[in-house]
C-alpha cells in the first residue's frame, strides 16, 4: 500500500536530518491505489454524498482495508489549504462518509499552508481504516531479527506486556518457549506475539487484558511479531522463520553498544536476498549515544549492495513520512530506543500503528480463488484433540470440515485428511483465508508428519519430488561450488539437506554466478512448484534462486531411473519423467 505524505523524502538528498522541508505540492494523485486527494468536503448534497461514499469503499478495497485522504490538496498535487471552518467541516463530511461504511477516521497530521500573512490555510492527511466483513482485524507479520545480545526479546516484551525492563532482561521472560532459553537468555526457537492497535490507533496489548483472545476481539489492527533468534548456531530456525512464515516486514534490531556486528550483515542480507522491507530499531541508548552505530548504519545502507535511504525517526511527521514511503521510496527508518527509560518507544509504537498491510485486496482476492495450500511449519499432538498443524494458508480458504490431503509421505503419495476445528491468535474461529497464519486440528493421525509438510485441496492431485531444477545466483562462496555439493535447502516451510547433481553448461560455479543447478533431496520427497524462492545455505556459503523445473515421483522404478541418469547425464537433458 503507498501512503502519500506531506513531506517528500526524496528531496532530502539521502541526508537524514533534512526532512523538515515542508512541500508545496505532492505528486498528481494517483489512478490507482487507496490514496484520495480531496480540496473540501463541505455539505455535499445527497447525490454527491454516495458517489464520495462510494469512492471510499474503492479507495479501502484497494489498500486492503486501509486508506489515505488528503484534505485541502487538490487534484495535480497542489497544497491549496482549507480555512479553519472548512478544514472542520470537511473532517466532520469524512467520518460520516466512513461511518457508513464502518470505518473509522484518524487524523494523522495537519499543516498550514500560505501563512506569510497570518491567516493560515491549513491541509490534513487522514487515515480511513476498516476491518473487512470477513476478518477480526488487519494482520501485519513482523519478524524480528539483529545479532544475539541485541535486546529483540526484550524490545517485544516492553512492547506487548506494556512494562519496561528493570536492565536485567526481566521483559524478555514472557517471550522465552523453553528453560534452556531462561538460563542461557538466548532464544533458540520460534515465537509470536502480538500487539494490538483499536480504531482509535491506541495500543491493545497485554497491560490491559490477560489473554491474546481479548486483545484480538478489541483490536481492528494487529501486529503479529515472530521473534527469532540471533546466534549463529540456530541461523537455520531464523532463515525458516523468514522463508516459512513470509513476513510482510523486517524489524532489524541492533545493539546501540555493540554496533553491527557479523549476524547483523548476514540478517539484513537475508532480508534483502528474500526482497522484504525492512526498519531498524537501536537498542540501549541509555547505556551509550547511538552517534557511532548511526553513522555506521548510514554507509551500510548507502552501499553498493544495499542503496538504501536512512531515515532517522525523531518525531511524529517522520513517523509518517517512514510508513508513508518505505516501500515506494527505498526508505529504511530507524529508530533510537531504550528498553529501560522507554525514550522512543512511542514513536515506534506509532510506527506500527501505520505500517502498511502485506498485500493489496485484489491480490488477496485472486488468492482466495485458487486451490487450497497450507504450509505446515509446526507440529502437535493434544491430548483429547489429536493432530494439530500450524503454519500459513498461502492459497485459497479452509472451513472446519474441509477434506484436504496432507504429505508428501516418504512415498511421495498424500494422506486424505479432514479438518475438525481452527484457531487463529490462540482464538477458536470457522474459517481462514489466504495469507492468514493458523492451527488446524485434523480428524487422524499421520504417520511421519513432520515440519514442512503442506495441506493441499484434492483437486490439485499433488505429488512429491525428489529431483527439481533452478536457477540460481551464488552470493558468496570461498572457492567454487561442483557437482556433489551439500547444501541446507529453504524453499518456503521446507528446510532439507540437497544434493548438487549437476550445473549446465560449467564445471564450477564462484561468487555472484548464475547457472541452472539440478537439485536432489536427499532424506525424503517436498512439495514443490515452479516458480517457487529458494535458498541455499552451508556454513558462509550462500545463494538464491527460484525453481525452474519439477520432477514429480510417480514410482519406485522412476526414482531409481533418476539416480541412475543423474550419474550420466548433465543438467542440460534430464531424463523425462514420465
Amino acid at each position: 500500500m503507498d501512503f502519500l505524505g506531506l513531506f517528500d523524502p526524496s528531496t532530502a538528498d539521502e541526508s537524514v536530518d533534512a526532512h523538515d522541508d515542508f512541500t508545496d505540492q505532492l505528486p498528481p494523485e494517483p489512478q490507482v491505489g487507496n490514496v484520495e486527494y480531496k480540496l473540501k468536503l463541505v455539505n455535499p448534497s445527497k447525490q454527491r454524498f454516495e458517489h464520495l461514499v462510494t469512492q471510499m469503499k474503492w479507495r479501502l478495497r484497494e489498500g486492503q482495508g486501509e486508506a489515505i485522504y488528503e484534505i485541502g490538496v487538490e487534484d495535480n498535487g497542489v497544497l491549496t489549504g482549507l480555512a479553519e471552518y472548512e478544514m472542520t467541516a470537511s473532517l466532520q463530511t469524512l467520518q460520516q462518509m466512513a461511518y457508513k461504511l464502518g470505518a473509522t477516521t484518524t487524523v494523522l497530521r495537519e499543516r498550514l499552508v500560505d501563512n506569510d500573512n497570518g491567516n493560515g490555510r491549513k491541509v490534513a492527511e487522514v487515515l480511513v481504516r476498516k476491518v473487512p466483513d470477513d476478518q477480526h482485524n488487519i494482520e501485519v507479520r513482523v519478524a524480528v531479527m539483529g545479532s544475539a545480545d541485541a535486546g529483540k526479546s526484550t524490545l517485544l516484551g516492553v512492547l506487548t506486556q506494556g512494562q519496561l525492563d528493570n536492565g536485567r532482561g526481566r521483559a524478555r521472560l514472557n517471550m522465552f518457549r523453553h528453560l534452556h532459553e531462561v538460563q542461557s537468555g538466548r532464544t533458540s526457537s520460534i515465537s509470536h506475539e502480538i500487539l494490538g492497535f483499536d480504531t482509535r490507533g491506541h495500543v491493545v496489548s497485554y497491560s490491559e487484558f490477560m489473554t491474546a483472545e481479548e486483545i484480538c476481539e478489541n483490536s481492528t489492527k494487529l501486529i503479529t511479531f515472530i521473534d527469532l533468534a540471533g546466534h549463529r548456531k540456530y541461523l537455520r530456525t531464523t532463515v525458516l522463520g523468514l522463508t516459512g512464515y513470509s513476513p510482510h516486514h523486517v524489524m532489524l534490531v541492533v545493539s546501540g553498544s555493540a554496533g553491527i556486528v557479523g549476524m547483523t550483515h548476514e540478517h539484513l542480507a537475508l532480508a534483502i536476498a528474500l526482497d522484504v522491507p525492512f526498519f531498524i530499531t537501536i537498542t540501549k541508548t541509555d547505556v551509550t549515544s547511538p552517534s557511532d552505530t548511526l553513522t555506521s548504519l548510514e554507509t551500510m545502507l548507502k552501499s553498493a549492495g544495499c542503496r538504501k535511504v536512512p531515515l532517522v525517526v525523531k518525531n511524529e511527521d517522520d513517523v509518517i513520512t517512514a510508513g508513508s514511503n518505505q516501500l515506494a521510496e527505498n526508505i529504511v527508518p530507524i529508530f533510537c530506543v531504550s528498553n529501560v527509560t522507554g525514550d522512543g518507544l512511542e514513536l515506534l509504537t506509532k510506527f506500527l500503528h501505520v505500517l502498511p498491510p502485506g498485500i493489496s485486496i485484489k491480490e488477496k482476492e485472486r488468492l482466495e480463488q485458487e486451490l487450497c495450500e497450507f504450509q505446515i511449519d509446526e507440529t502437535f499432538r493434544v491430548p483429547e484433540v489429536g493432530t494439530v498443524v500450524g503454519g500459513l494458508l498461502t492459497k485459497g480458504v479452509v472451513t472446519e470440515g474441509a477434506k484436504l490431503v496432507i504429505g508428501p509421505l516418504n512415498d511421495g503419495r498424500f494422506l486424505p485428511v479432514v479438518v475438525q476445528s481452527i484457531h487463529r491468535n490462540k482464538a477458536p474461529c470457522r474459517v481462514v483465508r489466504a495469507s492468514q497464519s493458523a492451527s488446524l486440528g485434523l480428524n487422524q493421525e499421520v504417520a511421519g508428519l513432520r515440519n514442512g509438510m503442506v495441506l493441499l485441496s484434492p483437486e490439485s492431485n499433488p505429488c512429491g519430488c525428489l529431483f527439481f531444477q533452478a536457477a540460481v545466483i551464488v552470493l558468496f562462496h570461498a572457492t567454487a561450488i561442483y557437482p556433489g555439493f551439500q547444501t541446507t535447502v529453504h524453499i518456503g516451510n521446507i528446510r532439507q539437506t540437497a544434493v548438487i547433481e549437476g550445473i549446465m553448461a560449467t564445471g564450477g560455479i564462484h561468487t555472484n554466478d548464475r547457472a541452472s543447478v539440478l537439485f536432489r533431496f536427499v532424506r525424503h520427497p517436498e512439495y514443490v512448484k515452479v516458480g517457487m524462492r529458494l535458498l541455499f545455505r552451508d556454513g558462509r556459503t550462500k545463494g538464491i534462486g527460484k525453481i525452474t523445473q519439477v520432477f514429480p515421483i510417480q514410482s519406485a522404478v522412476m526414482k531409481d531411473s533418476f539416480c541412475a541418469d543423474s550419474a550420466h547425464r548433465s543438467i542440460g537433458e534430464p531424463s523425462s519423467p514420465s
